[in-house]
């Protein structure tokens, strides 16, 4: 993936990225655990003991992660731990390491108790090239808190570090396009051998991301070293297709190594490459190879997981998943407006002038984009028609679609229309605002969501939700949501989620397939 498209994401996800942060909490001698690399001690807080900074693998740049080594004393697992190698203005540089990145966090009511709770693990977004672990409104607390679960999230290799290819160098390098993948896979047996001494249960485990985080989920439903190691999936605005391919990925990594001046004979001099000049040729690459990325493309290239066919079978949402992960309930979903500019602080603009400027993009088949928008969403506003998603929600569509039709298991389809209460907001149900309301973390994230009862009761509502698709694959919440059933290709059944969330059947396919005629392609004839 383009940098461009990572920043952007990164941006929206992890301003407020805070290192060993939060509320004051308790050292307790009785919190301590033992796994498989020795005893860690974490802290207890409100009835959560909270566990940072674990290490689960070690790694040389661009090989596949490894167990970690071992220690002898109890290791205090109290603050995060580095984050991945990244050029962002908002994480210091004083807070990463491409040696010790390897760490996760667990949020638990229980350790050592014999109980086996549902386990969720969370993927950061930021595409696959930026991004954190350790953000405020992602902490698990809550969410362990609330329902009883047992919240583990992951720091892994971005950018070029995780997704440089130099297969095309020999058999030393055969998994390097791959190997920030491959560090999720091994956080998954770190929590096969070691959650159930954090009160987890191993046998079920739900995958959990927004954006790349999304991205990240459904590239492990094609990866045949996952297998086993989760029994659920939910997916965030991650519908976007990654394009690369082995050939692809090869010719990228090649490339790189002509821009630092190497052959593939003396590839192994990239071991002592520094990083920043490591990133400086990649970019340099990727821009000579595909030029600028094209702004709401919904494609990538660049440095993200490659298809291989061995240890990735192939991508994601493309449009649906191998058949290795056919048996995976999921559920999947997206927000009114992603990443679009919004209108919505022209406070005073008419129908005729956003008319005019939608005849820019649909032309003589404006009047039929209106029609069809009042079709979707009968209360909607002249800045509504300037600012709905254009590239999640087709490509969302189209996986639920061929979800359904490969596979029986239970899936579930939400819309989040609710939009910002931040005073004076023009932002609107934009890319992760979902985050907040389903980790309940309102109070983390006021910025984003308003700290007001409106967004305290969408988040009680959308958390319970996930934490019941994650402890019973049911995300149901009765008495304060509809009822929620099965997505099929005829139903159309999806969660509109806003203040008064309810059940809508196809509303938006007439007006996605107007927008996106080539990748809705499982639009039934009579829509």
């Amino acid at each position: 993936m383009k940098p461009h498209f990572g920043l952007l994401c990164s941006i929206m996800l992890l301003s407020h990225f805070i290192l060993g942060c939060g509320p004051r909490e308790r050292d307790d001698q009785d919190s301590i655990v033992r796994t498989n690399s020795g005893q860690v001690s974490g802290l207890l807080h409100e009835d959560v003991y909270a566990f940072k900074g674990i290490p689960y693998a070690k790694a040389d740049r661009f090989m596949p992660p490894q167990d970690p080594d071992s220690w002898d004393e109890v290791l205090e697992c109290h603050d995060f731990g580095p984050v991945a190698k990244q050029i962002v203005a908002w994480i210091p540089d004083s807070t990463q390491s491409e040696k010790e990145l390897f760490s996760l966090n667990v949020w638990t009511q229980g350790i050592n108790d014999g109980k086996k709770r549902p386990v969720m693990l969370w993927l950061h977004g930021g595409g696959f090239f930026v991004g954190s672990s350790n953000d405020p409104m992602t902490y698990g607390e809550a969410l362990a808190k609330k329902g009883d679960i047992v919240v583990v999230s992951v720091n892994h290799r971005l950018n070029i570090l995780g997704f440089l290819d130099l297969s095309a160098c020999g058999d030393k390098y055969a998994q390097s396009a791959n190997v920030g993948m491959l560090d999720i896979v091994k956080a998954l047996n770190w929590i096969q051998d070691n959650i159930e001494g954090f009160g987890g249960n191993p046998a079920d485990v739900t995958i959990v991301g927004e954006s790349g985080g999304g991205g990240k989920v459904g590239t492990i439903m094609n990866m045949p070293s996952a297998k086993g190691t989760f029994h659920k999936a939910i997916i965030q605005s991650g519908t976007l297709i990654n394009t690369m391919t082995k050939e692809k990925s090869q010719t990228l990594g090649l490339a790189v190594l002509e821009e630092l001046g190497l052959t593939p004979e003396d590839v192994e001099k990239i071991q002592t490459v520094p990083y920043t000049d490591l990133v400086k040729a990649g970019n340099d690459a990727v821009a000579k190879i595909s030029g600028p990325r094209v702004p709401g493309s919904p494609t990538m290239f660049g440095f993200a997981p490659s298809a291989d066919g061995e240890i990735l079978l192939q991508q994601p949402f493309s449009p649906g998943f191998a058949s290795i992960s056919k048996e995976i309930p999921v559920m999947i979903g997206s927000t009114l407006n992603e990443l679009k500019p919004t209108a919505y602080g022209e406070k005073n603009l008419t129908l005729e002038e956003a008319k005019e400027r939608l005849q820019k993009t649909y032309g003589d088949k404006t009047d039929e984009y209106i029609t069809r928008f009042a079709e979707a969403y009968p209360d909607y506003t002249p800045q509504d028609l300037l600012s709905v998603d254009d590239v999640f929600r087709p490509y969302t569509i189209r996986t639920a679609d061929a979800r359904a039709a490969e596979s029986s298991a239970p899936l579930y389809v939400y819309f989040l229309a609710w939009k910002s209460g931040v005073e004076d907001s023009s932002k609107g149900s934009f890319h992760g605002l979902d985050i907040p309301l389903a980790f309940n973390t309102v109070d983390l994230r006021a910025d984003w969501t308003g700290d007001t009862p409106e967004a305290w009761d969408l988040a009680d509502k959308m958390s319970s939700a996930w934490i019941n698709f994650v402890k019973s694959v049911n995300p149901n919440v009765d008495g304060i949501l509809p009822k929620w059933d099965v997505y099929t290709q005829e139903n159309g059944v999806t969660m509109y989620f806003d203040n008064e969330s309810k059940i809508v059947n196809h509303h938006d396919r007439a007006l996605m397939t107007l927008i996106k005629p080539k990748e809705t392609i499982f639009v039934k004839s009579e829509d």
